[in-house]
């Protein structure tokens, strides 16, 4: 239920680095993904509506922060393409074009319920490219088909451009995802784990 006032509350918020910053765990174990993110914050304005950075609308960015404006202003530069309530871990997989992930924490300063924001995550789409997340661009926080990897280090994959424009070389691309190991296709020579309703990536080594 949305509030009947407006309240003045810290939203602070982390983003998630693109996924050039976090790990992903590429065996044939089954163990579970690491990951890294850089920090950024976000204020709320005062007197902003409850609902803040719902779905459709946008963010700004400013000396390192995030704050919500409209999408018509020339300070726009990111919209949301889906808004949750929760934490992420655990929760629905953000849509597949998504460039980056705010995580948000409402630290409540009204006097009832009705004036506090719920914890959540929002996913970004940037208004202008360039697009971390699209396929095989070396980024965004989520893997998806079409994108290339490298091995860090044993039992560790990380992405990387598929044109070879990144600092790594490629030496993998999921080809599919799929709900379980056993569905990946007979050429599959790397299972990444990558959530959601599919959460395995089956990958072929490149030539």
């Amino acid at each position: 239920m949305r509030p009947r006032a407006p309240r003045a509350a810290l939203l602070a918020l982390v983003l998630t680095a693109a996924c050039t910053a976090g790990a992903l765990t590429g065996c044939r174990t089954g163990r579970q993904p690491a990951a890294a993110a850089e920090a950024a914050g976000a204020h709320a304005r005062p007197g902003h509506d409850p609902a803040f950075l719902a779905r459709g609308e946008c963010a700004g960015r400013a000396a390192g922060s995030f704050t919500e404006v409209s999408c018509r202003s020339a300070e726009a530069a990111a919209r949301v393409l889906a808004r949750y309530n929760g934490p992420r871990s655990g929760g629905p997989r953000c849509p597949a074009e998504t460039d980056f992930v705010l995580h948000i924490n409402a630290l409540d300063q009204g006097t009832s319920e009705e004036s506090s924001a719920p914890e959540g995550y929002a996913c970004m789409r940037n208004l202008q490219p360039p697009h971390p997340g699209d396929p095989g661009m070396g980024g965004g926080p989520l893997t998806v088909t079409g994108d290339c990897l490298y091995a860090q280090r044993d039992g560790v994959v990380k992405e990387t451009a598929c044109d070879g424009s990144g600092p790594r070389a490629p030496e993998y691309r999921v080809t599919t995802e799929v709900g379980a190991r056993r569905e990946c296709p007979p050429s599959t020579d790397l299972y990444v784990q990558v959530g959601g309703g599919a959460p395995v990536g089956c990958a072929r080594r490149l030539s």
